[in-house]
């Protein structure tokens, strides 16, 4: 009985043992041929079941920092003249344009702000409703308020800090797209830091070129989402010709763009 007992335990432990070190030598994403079990086979089943970290393989460690305090100036300023012009294409009752004045803006220490005056103060609240249907202020965190013959916006430091945290989420993903090209397994992508510092992390074993790695996830990326004017394009001749349409010069918040026909037009029948 006890000579039975021990051979069971024996099996168990036997077994056990086998397939740790299969799991450690053998392959794991096939099925197991000669090849994998000749000295190259089994240093390769190694590096691909072993995935070793910075300390022990070497590699890249980066450490980024998203600029956010650009990123709500380069907002503000935006939103400023997308104001401006929008209150400028507004028009009221009677069909004539609302009487609008300058615009100016603050984007520092933490304070944003963007000013447009109106010369009838009677008619700001209208401005400001024309304007709030093609800028998009309140979803953004935006506050605003009418002070005689002053519209003002405002972005209070809990929005600021909103909208920070969405720009460094959004520099992850563009971050995580481009190391993919490099087939890292396992890299470390994650934020560090306070809150609101904007850091990333970046560890990639094995990658021995950090300058390339910065070369590829540093490059510029813009995602720019316009909406066509009016309820139909208009063509025209040239970009010349489309430009003197808008006055000679082209408004900060437009954009004059090469048509290009689609051959997979929708069937409207």
């Amino acid at each position: 009985m006890k000579n039975s007992s021990l051979w069971i335990r024996t099996a168990i432990i036997l077994t056990i043992t086998l397939v740790g070190i299969y799991l450690v030598f053998g392959p794991r994403s096939h099925f197991p041929t000669g090849n994998d079990f000749t000295v190259a086979g089994i240093k390769q089943n190694l590096q691909d079941n072993i995935h070793l970290g910075l300390d022990l393989k070497g590699g890249s460690h980066l450490l980024m920092r998203v600029k956010t305090d650009e990123y709500l100036k380069t907002l503000t300023v935006s939103n400023e003249n997308a104001a401006l012009n929008a209150a400028k294409e507004a028009k009221d009752e009677s069909g004539a344009p609302f009487p609008v004045g300058a615009a100016s803006h603050t984007a520092e220490n933490n304070n944003y702000q963007i000013n447009l005056t109106v010369e009838d103060p009677a008619k700001a609240q209208a401005i400001v409703d024309a304007i709030g249907k093609k800028v998009d202020f309140k979803n953004s965190g935006w506050i605003e308020s009418i002070s005689g013959n002053t519209i003002n916006w405002s972005l209070p430091v809990q929005a600021q800090n909103k909208l920070k945290e969405q720009a460094v989420d959004q520099a992850l993903k563009i971050i995580e797209s481009r190391i993919n090209t490099f087939g890292v397994k396992e890299p470390t992508l994650q934020k560090v830091g306070s809150a609101g510092s904007g850091q990333i992390l970046l560890q990639m074993p094995g990658v021995e070129d950090p300058e390339r790695v910065k070369e590829l996830i540093g490059a510029e990326s813009h995602l720019m989402l316009m909406k066509v004017a009016g309820d139909s394009y208009q063509t025209f001749p040239s970009e010349q010709a489309a430009k003197q349409s808008l006055g000679g010069t082209v408004p900060a918040n437009r954009w004059v763009k090469k048509l290009n026909e689609r051959d997979d037009k929708p069937n409207t029948t």
